[in-house]
């Protein structure tokens, strides 16, 4: 059977590495954003469509969803990616600045959750893969926006791999703990040595292999770094 793969946050990065991996795998691709024209070329490569979406808007994601289900069919799959950050000190931080990270990256994790859930309740399966980052466990100085909304995202993955796996929805949630690759000539290899950064490639795998665990031992979280980064 064909599944159908939701991805919201859709870049050129780690969501773009997930959604080749999917396709490769036969899957029938839906790549969501706010801006889709940086979309268009990973899209015309994978016969995948292109939805646009603000996560912080309900209606613009429950009307996103009911799209991708009307052209692809209900997700089998649904990847969060988004995420929103206000850098600087504590006291210089915009509040409503900070407000906007935190409806990107933990509210917009939970309207997309509570508008594709209830059709895989009825269906009786599905998985939901939320990505979080090193601030999903640690505050660093100057970014605490950030981890505000990664901790928040983390926390509703907890619960609702709690609620939702006696009812056969898998919900998974993988902290990247380190920089992601961007290209063979990230300056940053240099700096770092051999797999001193996270392949795209690589998380993409750990990705497909949690979607596709049996659920007899299902993971709900998931830490990924490169061999060098500190834990």
């Amino acid at each position: 059977m064909t599944e159908t793969v939701l991805i919201v946050g859709a870049g050129p990065g780690l969501s773009a590495a997930v959604a080749r991996r999917f396709a490769r795998d036969g899957a029938k691709v839906a790549l969501a954003a706010r801006i889709t024209d940086k979309l268009a070329e990973l899209a015309g490569d994978l016969g995948a469509r292109t939805y646009a979406c603000d996560v912080t808007d309900r209606a613009a994601v429950d009307e996103m969803v009911a799209r991708v289900t009307a052209e692809l069919g209900t997700p089998d799959v649904v990847m969060f990616n988004a995420s929103g950050r206000q850098r600087g000190p504590f006291r210089e931080l915009d509040p409503e600045a900070v407000k906007q990270a935190l409806l990107v990256s933990c509210y917009g994790g939970y309207l997309l959750c509570h508008a594709v859930v209830p059709a895989m309740l009825e269906r009786g399966s599905g998985t939901i893969l939320l990505t979080g980052a090193s601030a999903s466990y640690k505050g660093y100085p100057n970014s605490s926006s950030f981890a505000m909304g990664k901790f928040g995202l983390r926390g509703l993955a907890q619960s609702m791999a709690r609620e939702l796996a006696p009812r056969n929805v898998h919900v998974a949630h993988f902290p990247i703990d380190g920089g992601i690759r961007q290209g063979e000539d990230d300056p940053r290899i240099s700096k770092r040595g051999d797999d001193g950064l996270l392949d795209p490639d690589a998380i993409a795998e750990t990705y497909l292999h949690v979607h596709r665990q049996h659920r007899s031992a299902w993971s709900w979280e998931i830490e990924l770094r490169p061999w060098s980064e500190s834990f």
